[in-house]
């Protein structure tokens, strides 16, 4: 953890040292807000989770019940490709990984992409391998709380990085993360979600710095 006695400036150069700062980034101390269109409410007999396309049998869940699948707590740095970075960050949620190790889910072989869909139509892709990695969780909680609203409540994707692995081939930046999330597709082939199609990029590597997808 970076020491709070330590300023911005000097938070930042820590982690620089340490390689943890990507290309082009720098250390935020506060949590920015970005998303396109309005904060969707939130009804909790109405809301389900679905897992679908290429899986034996698709998967529901309302709100209950998916507050009752194995959880785990992961701490994350988060790059924002708008040039932000955000270090040791605690979440808690769901981990892919975890509900098909316990077969809750079972993806078909040929399943090599995973689509979040969320609420308003809101898309983003990533490959089965970043979905199944340490680097990304289904949150519900983020520092010890129920996420604010307009962070993603009750559900979003997190796509990070782990503080003590840098440089992995599986560190996204934190859009490929969807707020709202109420939904996974696998897929066979890649397409491009929201953002991907206004022009962001389809992998977003963040240390091969892969903003854009010109």
């Amino acid at each position: 953890m970076l020491s709070s006695l330590f300023g911005r400036k000097e938070q930042e150069e820590q982690v620089k040292q340490m390689g943890r700062l990507p290309p082009g980034q720098s250390l935020t101390q506060k949590f920015p807000v970005l998303h396109y269109g309005p904060v969707p409410p939130f009804n909790t007999a109405a809301w389900d989770f679905k897992v679908f396309g290429l899986v034996e049998q698709e998967a529901r869940w309302t709100w209950d019940e998916f507050n009752q699948l194995p959880r785990r707590k992961l701490a994350m740095d988060i790059h924002c490709v708008t040039r932000w970075s955000k270090f040791d960050t605690l979440w808690e949620g769901v981990h892919l990984k975890d509900l098909i190790d316990r077969g809750f889910i079972r993806p078909k072989p040929e399943a090599k992409f995973v689509m979040q869909h969320c609420e308003y139509g809101f898309t983003v892709n990533v490959p089965v391998e970043v979905a199944l990695s340490d680097a990304f969780l289904l949150a519900t909680h983020y520092d010890g709380r129920p996420l604010e609203p307009d962070h993603g409540y009750p559900l979003r994707g997190i796509a990070g990085a782990l503080p003590s692995q840098p440089h992995s081939d599986n560190d996204r930046y934190f859009w490929k993360g969807g707020k709202w999330l109420r939904g996974l597709e696998f897929m066979a082939e890649d397409r491009p979600g929201f953002w991907e199609q206004a022009g962001y990029s389809m992998t977003a590597n963040v240390w091969r710095e892969e903003r854009y997808g010109w």
